[in-house]
């Protein structure tokens, strides 16, 4: 069984190794943790995230969020609007602007999801009821 010393990994594609590192590292705060001629790996909010080069994939704005996309819940709201103040200080590509969904509801949640520059979809939120994280 998981641990909380324990990693989640995730590879995802990319087009450009030093768009990538600037999204991820510069922008977003992630830590670099490696770097190789086809890869970079960062320290992804506590998880492993591996940014594979990926040869004539489709760059640009996805159609829909559904069905791939990744990204953190924060247990703390501060945490989720700290990021959200970062990312629009720092002008980070917005693919849904910050909304609430399920208003009202036990499973209400803030949300908004960036977009990288290989068109991956990260999703962040934050739940009213810490119970319905999962």
């Amino acid at each position: 069984m998981r641990t909380t010393t324990d990693v989640f990994h995730l590879a995802i594609p990319v087009h450009d190794l030093d768009e990538a590192q600037r999204f991820y590292v510069t922008l977003l705060g992630c830590k670099l943790a490696r770097r190789y001629d086809d890869r970079i790996t960062v320290d992804f909010f506590g998880d492993q995230l591996v940014c594979h080069l990926t040869e004539g994939m489709p760059t640009g704005r996805p159609e829909s969020l559904y069905p791939r996309h990744f990204g953190v819940t924060f247990r703390a709201a501060a945490d989720f609007e700290a990021l959200h103040h970062c990312a629009v200080t720092r002008k980070i590509p917005f693919y849904q602007e910050a909304s609430t969904r399920f208003e009202g509801m036990v499973e209400e949640h803030s949300t908004f999801v960036l977009l990288d520059p290989s068109g991956n979809l990260l999703e962040f939120k934050h739940y009213r009821d810490p119970r319905m994280m999962y």
